[in-house]
């Protein structure tokens, strides 16, 4: 197959387009992927075909007036040439990124959606995807939230209805379902069925698994000795000032016996940090190398980086700060392998609270081994290609 895959540049869904795309590419496909110009560079190193996104805003700003859906057919028209270019007999569009799919749409040319976590439809009696909310467990609060369904379905409504205007002005007809810019033809999920609220199968969905990628990194040395190891991983799109690896660092780097690894993801530090003897902080960490030693992880919740955790067996101390943090932190709390601290809460001592109860309680480890076995088990790369092969045969 030829194939074109289109994705936002933020990396928690620049990075599963990546990995989607090797896995692609080592099933014998021809890839061609259109994202951020700054993941130029790791793209071809993986022996992909690479174009530069349009840079147009996602939500609009003051200096930026542009409404999402204005914005989007401007990028599907400069989308069309390079679809015109790779001629695929798929387009693989991520869920935030609309012009890739919409151009193909045009061309006649078959389209997957790729939902880089949870997915965001809910179903009557579930709280609002990204408000964090746990699922109700009683009668009351099912119909607590089923009573707010027809305000947040209201907004959907209007997101349809922009979608629509930005469709008839490219020539397409208008789509009748809440979420019109997901595939009814294939859309995955690169997250773990654990992590889904319960809910009627939706069409064409096939929840696939985390697609997991990082750039290539020096190897990691490890904190000497044998305590459990806490790694404080932040986000690299939330909090510049640091916030959570200060209060990490003063608040479990008094626990005996506890070595603690922590991270300034090659963000400047405005002002130095005391580090005690048990601490180790480096400019930046490999993931891949570090988590499968880890028995907590101090972290933001990007999906990406909570996806990572679980896949290793950690146990994840979830603080989230913004985006779809807060629902991440909800459904690992929901899992019951993980734990979550509210940002407004998360002083030292309550991070050490939670560090301490998270290396203590077995029935959190033990939850969270059993993500890492259905990772092992679940090849959600391959996963992705036998369905996109099967969709190109239709």
């Amino acid at each position: 197959m030829r194939l074109l895959l289109g994705a936002f540049g933020d990396p928690g869904h620049a990075f599963p387009m990546i990995a989607l795309g090797r896995a692609l590419r080592a099933g014998g496909h021809e890839v061609t992927l259109q994202t951020a110009a700054q993941w130029e560079a790791v793209v071809r190193a993986e022996g992909l075909a690479f174009a530069a996104a349009p840079e147009y805003p996602v939500f609009p700003t003051r200096e930026a007036s542009l409404k999402p859906y204005q914005a989007v057919l401007r990028a599907t028209e400069e989308t069309q040439p390079l679809l015109e270019l790779c001629d695929p007999q798929i387009v693989v569009h991520d869920i935030l990124t609309l012009a890739p799919a919409l151009a193909a749409e045009r061309a006649g040319v078959k389209v997957a959606t790729l939902i880089p976590h949870v997915d965001p439809r809910t179903a009557p009696g579930a709280p609002p995807y990204s408000v964090g909310a746990l699922l109700a467990r009683s009668a009351i609060g099912r119909g607590f939230w089923g009573a707010l369904r027809p305000a947040t379905n209201r907004g959907l409504e209007r997101g349809r209805a922009e979608l629509n205007e930005t469709r008839r002005r490219l020539g397409l007809p208008a789509v009748e379902h809440l979420h019109g810019g997901l595939s009814r033809d294939l859309t995955l999920v690169a997250s773990f069925p654990a992590l889904e609220y319960p809910r009627t199968a939706e069409p064409a969905t096939e929840i696939i698994g985390p697609l997991i990628w990082e750039p290539p990194t020096k190897p990691v040395a490890l904190p000497p000795g044998g305590g459990p190891l806490v790694l404080v991983a932040p986000s690299t799109a939330q909090d510049p000032e640091h916030k959570l690896l200060r209060a990490s660092i003063r608040g479990i780097g008094a626990l005996e016996g506890v070595r603690v690894l922590a991270t300034w993801n090659r963000r400047p530090l405005s002002q130095p940090i005391e580090l005690p003897a048990n601490v180790t902080l480096v400019e930046w960490i490999s993931y891949a190398q570090t988590m499968s030693h880890c028995d907590v992880v101090i972290n933001h919740g990007g999906h990406g980086t909570l996806a990572r955790i679980l896949a290793s067996g950690a146990v994840p101390v979830v603080i989230p700060a913004g985006g779809d943090q807060a629902e991440n932190a909800a459904r690992v709390t929901w899992a019951g392998a993980g734990l979550r601290v509210a940002p407004r809460l998360a002083s030292p001592r309550a991070i050490r609270l939670a560090t301490e109860k998270a290396l203590r309680e077995p029935s959190l480890r033990a939850k969270a081994r059993r993500f890492e076995a259905w990772y092992e088990e679940h090849d959600a790369g391959r996963r992705a290609t036998e369905l996109l092969e099967r969709l190109a045969a239709t």
